[in-house]
């Protein structure tokens, strides 16, 4: 069957004229696979030889600017800067799937409990969360790593309490606001159990926006990750980490000795830039409202 404008008019004129935003999310997605891809490929590509073992300090050189031999040239404890670089982006990928993930499962169920349920449980953990909202994301990620201690899984943990209350407060609210609709009155009246109302009825129209935090909360758990590591509170000393890596590198910055700082950091800002961008796009894309160069 032939795909024409008639078949599908609403979606082709959509990608037709894509808007100044949709081409910044196309951007960010772009330079988000990229990232994937490296963490992906990094340890076959050192498996064949084509990169250093980014745990291994090479006895010699260090500190040498970067060549042929090392791209991104080599830091004060010998290690391969570009190796770390690209792994760097595996251990930033591990943490923050894992924390976004962990705030999706916990904060999605119970938004969609609370505000349906409404009463003394919704009360109570509409205080919790947003006791937990008031306080600085970095603050509240720094003191928990401090009690968990370092590591991926216990990075992710230090993250994700973070985030919980923006999935619960989206959730809950969108919940609040659909539960009077007619379609859930009917289906109430036809006897229709909490579980099913919410499964079936009130999950598909309240999730729409929780792939836009998704991504933006990515973007930001690269930076509090960042932090983390920039503080020695992330991951373990031998694990590449960017935020680890730049706190490595800025004694040797006022000697001049600049590639250590530079890539790290620039790896760093692209990932966050590119997950920006997926977010602001998606946004854009989930909220038909903020759609340009689209008529009905």
């Amino acid at each position: 069957m032939t795909v024409t404008k008639r078949t599908f008019p609403r979606f082709l004129r959509f990608f037709d004229r894509p808007s100044l935003s949709m081409q910044l999310m196309a951007v960010g997605l772009v330079i988000t696979l990229f990232f994937v891809l490296v963490a992906i490929l990094a340890p076959t590509f050192q498996a064949w030889g084509w990169l250093p073992n980014p745990t291994e300090s090479l006895s010699n050189p260090i500190h040498e600017a970067p060549s042929w031999k090392h791209w991104f040239g080599t830091s004060r404890q010998g290690y391969d800067v570009f190796s770390r670089t690209l792994f760097g982006s595996q251990a930033a990928l591990q943490v923050v799937i894992l924390a976004t993930t962990l705030s999706l499962i916990i904060g999605v169920p119970l938004g969609l409990v609370s505000g349906y349920l409404g009463g003394r449980l919704d009360r109570v953990l509409l205080f919790v969360m947003d006791t937990i909202y008031t306080l600085p994301g970095l603050l509240l990620s720094v003191t928990l790593a401090f009690v968990v201690g370092r590591g991926v899984l216990n990075a992710a943990i230090a993250l994700s309490i973070s985030y919980i209350p923006q999935y619960y407060r989206v959730v809950r609210n969108h919940t609040v606001s659909v539960k009077t609709e007619l379609f859930i009155e009917a289906a109430q009246a036809m006897g229709a159990d909490t579980w099913t109302v919410l499964s079936r009825y009130l999950f598909l129209n309240v999730i729409q926006s929780v792939p836009v935090l998704f991504t933006l909360n990515s973007a930001d758990a690269i930076l509090t990750l960042g932090g983390l590591g920039f503080l020695g509170l992330g991951l373990p000393d031998e694990v590449p980490e960017w935020g680890h890596d730049l706190k490595l590198a800025l004694e040797a910055l006022p000697v001049g000795i600049w590639w250590t700082t530079l890539f790290p950091g620039l790896a760093l800002t692209l990932m966050v830039v590119g997950l920006s961008l997926l977010g602001e796009g998606l946004t854009e894309f989930v909220n038909p409202r903020l759609r340009k160069g689209i008529r009905n």
